[in-house]
C-alpha cells in the first residue's frame, strides 16, 4: 500500500564543495574539447573524453582518458581548471585558484573501447559502456522535479548569487543544505526539518550569527507557508566552518549522483555524469530518460514517471526500457513502452542528435543538479524540453 503521509529528505552541495570543485573541473575539460575540436577540424561525433579530477590543499589532479585535437594541450587545460576554481570563488591560503599546483595526467582512449563504440562497416555506434540509467518526472513542483531536492538546490544557489554579487561577502564557497518535507495525502506541505551548513570567513561568526545571513535566502527558496513556527534549524551544527573546500576534505569526480540526480526520490543506475562525453550512456541515456518522464507528466499521461534504459557496451540499441507509472498513470505503460522508442530513437547517436549533446554545455551542469533547470540558448538543458508532450497527446 503507498503511503500518503510520510517525511521525506534530500540533500544538495554548493558548487565550492569539494567533489563539485572536481566536476565542475572535469565538465571544463569535456567542454573545452567540444568547444575546440571542431576549430581544429575534429568531427564532435569522434571526441572521446573520460576524465577525473581530485583535489585536495592546493592540489589538483585531472586524469583519464581523451581522444581529439593535438592542440588542446595541459597548459590550456589547467588554464581552464585555474579559470574554474577562480569562478566558483576559491582564493584561501589551503585553497587558490592562483597558486594551486594542478597536473594533467590524461592519456589517449582504449582501442579496445573504442572499436565497440565507433561507427563503422555500416554499424551504427555501440554504447560507450553497459549499464541501467533512469529518469524521473513528478508533479511537485514547476520543474517536474521531487521538491526536497528542488529547494535544497534552490537554497544553495541563492546563497552562491548572494556570495558573488557581495550581499553576502562573509560566505564562503563551501556549503551543503538538506530539507525535510512533510507529505500529506501525497502532496508536500511543509518543511519540519532545515539543515544548512555553510563555510564563513569571519572565524568570530557563531552559528546564531550564520543563521541570520542565510535565514533570508532558506525563506526565499521555499514555499510561503512551508516554514512554520514548529521548523527546526540547523545552521552549521557542528561550529565554526571556516577550512573549507578541497583544503578540509578531499574532493572527486562522480561522488554526488543523487544531489545531481533526483535527492534519492527515484532510482539511480550508479555511473557519475560529469567528466564524460555523450557517448557514455552513463550521461546520455540518464538525460534521455529524464527527457521522456519529463515529457510523459508534461502530457498529463501521468502525476509520476520513472523510465529505465540498459545497455551493453558496443550495441547501439538499447536491451531494455521500462516505465513505471506509480499507479498514477491515465495511459498503459505498456503501450508507453512501445511508443517512446517510435518517437525517439534511444541509439547513443540518435539521443545525441535528439539532444544536441555534441556541445561545450556541460560545465554548467556540473552544480545544482543535471535536471529541474531551464533549458538555455546554447543548448543546454535540451532534456528539460517538453517539445514531445503533445506527440504523446496524440498517440493516445
Amino acid at each position: 500500500m503507498q503511503r500518503s503521509s510520510y517525511l521525506f529528505t534530500s540533500e544538495s552541495v554548493s558548487e565550492g564543495h569539494p567533489d563539485k570543485v572536481c566536476d565542475r573541473i572535469s565538465d571544463e575539460v569535456v567542454d573545452t574539447y567540444f568547444g575546440l575540436g571542431p576549430k581544429h577540424g575534429w568531427n564532435p561525433s569522434d571526441l572521446r573524453v573520460a576524465c577525473e579530477t581530485l583535489a585536495t590543499t592546493n592540489r589538483v589532479i585531472i586524469a583519464g582518458e581523451t581522444r581529439g585535437p593535438k592542440e588542446i594541450t595541459p597548459d590550456m587545460l589547467i588554464e581552464k581548471a585555474r579559470q574554474a576554481i577562480r569562478d566558483i570563488g576559491y582564493e584561501q591560503d589551503g585553497f587558490h585558484w592562483k597558486h594551486a599546483n594542478i597536473e594533467v595526467l590524461l592519456h589517449a582512449q582504449s582501442p579496445h573501447i573504442a572499436q565497440g563504440v565507433d561507427a563503422k562497416d555500416n554499424k551504427d555506434e555501440g554504447a560507450g559502456d553497459q549499464g541501467i540509467m533512469f529518469g524521473y518526472a513528478c508533479r511537485e513542483t514547476d520543474s517536474l522535479m521531487p521538491a526536497p531536492l528542488h529547494y535544497s538546490h534552490a537554497i544553495l544557489k541563492l546563497m552562491a548569487d548572494a556570495r558573488k554579487s557581495g550581499r553576502a561577502p562573509q560566505l564562503g564557497p563551501d556549503a551543503k543544505s538538506q530539507v525535510t518535507v512533510r507529505y500529506e495525502n501525497g502532496k508536500p506541505v511543509e518543511v519540519p526539518q532545515i539543515v544548512v551548513s555553510t563555510q564563513h570567513l569571519d572565524e568570530g561568526l557563531d552559528s546564531a550569527q550564520v543563521r541570520d545571513i542565510i535565514e533570508p535566502y532558506v525563506r526565499q527558496a521555499l514555499p510561503q507557508g512551508w516554514i512554520t513556527a514548529n521548523t527546526v534549524w540547523h545552521v552549521n551544527p557542528t561550529g565554526a566552518f571556516v577550512v573549507g573546500g578541497p583544503d578540509g576534505d578531499c574532493g572527486l569526480t562522480g561522488r554526488k549522483i543523487i544531489v545531481d540526480t533526483y535527492g534519492g526520490a527515484a532510482p539511480h543506475g550508479g555511473g557519475a555524469f560529469s567528466g564524460k562525453d555523450p557517448t557514455k550512456v552513463d550521461r546520455s541515456a540518464a538525460y534521455a530518460a529524464r527527457y521522456l518522464a519529463k515529457n510523459v507528466v508534461a502530457a498529463g499521461l501521468a502525476d509520476r514517471c520513472t523510465i529505465q534504459i540498459a545497455y551493453a557496451i558496443g550495441v547501439s540499441d538499447p536491451l531494455s526500457l521500462y516505465v513505471d507509472l506509480h499507479d498514477t498513470g491515465k495511459v498503459s505503460p505498456d503501450k508507453l513502452e512501445k511508443i517512446l522508442p517510435e518517437l525517439v530513437s534511444l541509439k547513443p547517436r540518435g539521443i545525441r542528435e535528439r539532444l544536441g549533446l555534441n556541445r561545450p554545455i556541460y560545465a554548467r551542469t556540473s552544480a545544482y543538479g543535471h535536471f529541474g533547470r531551464i533549458p538555455d540558448a546554447e543548448g543546454g538543458f535540451s532534456w528539460e524540453k517538453t517539445d514531445l508532450a503533445d506527440q504523446l497527446k496524440a498517440a493516445f
